[in-house]
């Protein structure tokens, strides 16, 4: 069972004997603000996974300057590992507001998979630079370093975890992620678009049995007819891949930016009727999947 807690208690930890999962932005294409995006939230794509206490940290769009903020009582010389799904603005665009990119002695690992194993260097550089940007990462007190993979990869860690990743369909490629610890299995698929034949036999596998998959519910259906090629998926092809892959829950991410409090509430109360323990994802919100060895 899933302990699910409070989206605005972004400042309790995370528990030690849990994979636990916490978003810090939800939104795709880029940030919103307003009253009416208060509910859910305005930030682009971060998310923060725990495997126990071991940290990683899922795109680095908006919502990485919060996630920082909390982070940014811990020591320097530590080592964070961010893993991107691609190189679109809304999952890099906050690498520089990263406070421990701010402390020096920190090292901030960018593992890219999209680029045919080449790492994210060269276009995070022309990125960050002028005249886009007034100065680079390596301008920052932090020490980046920039790792490339072929999306299929299994990640390992010198610390001893591995994290396994598939490729997916959206333009210029990008990168699922597959974090498993004490029995326990969370998926991070995003950026994602259904097509014939959906869902395919390899995605399928790689979520199978899974506690939670986070999948890219941009489009209501209606609104996918007219966005067919542009990369993004719906509530019902998230619902189809859980079913095949015997997936327990979903969390509806990469939110449209038009979709204000109202509609996602709606989405939200379709979603848990439909698959019981599923919900639509907002920025704060935490859920941790215990070790099952702990529950014996």
């Amino acid at each position: 069972m899933s302990a699910l807690m409070h989206p605005l208690a972004v400042q309790q930890p995370l528990p030690a004997d849990a994979l636990s999962v916490r978003f810090w932005g939800v939104r795709g294409s880029l940030p919103v603000s307003g009253p009416q995006y208060v509910a859910f939230g305005g930030n682009s794509c971060c998310v923060e996974i725990r495997c126990g206490e071991r940290l990683f940290i899922v795109d680095a769009g908006t919502g990485i300057r919060p996630l920082g903020e909390y982070l940014g009582a811990e020591r320097s010389g530590c080592e964070i590992d961010i893993l991107l799904s691609h190189l679109h603005l809304d999952h890099v665009i906050g690498l520089p507001f990263f406070r421990p990119a701010l402390v020096r002695g920190n090292t901030i690992r960018v593992h890219v998979g999209n680029l045919g194993g080449a790492d994210g260097s060269a276009a995070l550089g022309r990125l960050f630079s002028p005249p886009l940007f007034p100065l680079g990462l390596d301008g920052l007190p932090a020490r980046f370093e920039h790792v490339g993979f072929r999306a299929g990869d299994r990640l390992a860690f010198v610390d001893g975890p591995s994290v396994a990743t598939c490729p997916l369909l959206h333009p210029d490629g990008a990168s699922a992620y597959r974090f498993e610890f004490g029995g326990r299995r969370v998926c991070y698929v995003s950026d994602v678009e259904h097509s014939l034949g959906w869902p395919p036999e390899d995605l399928t596998d790689f979520v199978s049995n899974a506690d939670l998959m986070i999948f890219d519910a941009m489009y209501a259906a209606d609104e996918y007819t007219r966005c067919k090629g542009w990369g993004h998926s719906t509530c019902e092809a998230g619902l189809a891949l859980c079913a095949a892959g015997k997936v327990k829950a979903m969390a509806a991410f990469h939110l449209h930016p038009c979709h204000d409090d109202t509609r996602l509430e709606a989405y939200d109360a379709r979603l848990r009727a439909a698959l019981p323990g599923s919900f639509v994802a907002r920025d704060g919100l935490a859920v941790s999947f215990p070790a099952l060895d702990h529950l014996t």
